[in-house]
């Protein structure tokens, strides 16, 4: 279960209602609680590792669910790391983006005027600080990737079909 995005996911159409589905997916991880805890909320359910195996990378599986057309309901999941670990990541890349973008402007400006563009060190320094956050990210999801394994077994378990993650 190797992926190069940041928060691989996949999306899944259960023949039954939302509330329906929310229950089946609850009950069946309750059933594996001692692998996974379990928390519901109405159009959303969210699987985290237990606290006790759990890590700084520590995955887990957020499920969106939302009603068809047709009354099925589609199963949106999304793997990532706790909160608190996506928000510094969030964080980071929006702050690297915004210093990236203006430094990589002024440098631009710099060197249109036939100024030393020291702008353009900056943006460099920031694309080796994005790539390193990425590369950061990646191994962190190879850490935690047999507990996201875990998480996706689960959730295979409790729908009674194979998904696909993509």
């Amino acid at each position: 279960m190797s992926s190069f995005r940041l928060r691989p996911g996949f999306s899944h159409v259960l023949d039954r209602g939302v509330d329906s589905a929310r229950d089946l997916i609850v009950e069946g991880a309750r059933g594996h609680a001692d692998r996974c805890e379990v928390r519901s909320f109405p159009g959303y359910v969210c699987l985290h590792v237990l606290e006790r195996d759990g890590h700084f990378w520590s995955p887990r599986l957020s499920l969106s669910l939302e009603l068809e057309m047709d009354g099925r309901t589609r199963v949106t999941g999304t793997y990532g790391p706790n909160t608190n670990v996506w928000s510094a990541f969030l964080y980071g890349y929006m702050l690297v983006g915004s210093a990236g973008l203006f430094s990589g402007l002024l440098g631009l400006c710099q060197w249109w005027l036939k100024m030393t563009p020291w702008g353009l060190w900056i943006f460099g320094l920031m694309l080796i600080i994005a790539a390193g956050m990425y590369v950061f990210a990646q191994m962190g999801q190879k850490i935690g990737a047999q507990q996201t394994f875990m998480l996706h077994q689960i959730y295979e378990e409790v729908v009674g079909s194979r998904v696909e993650i993509g």
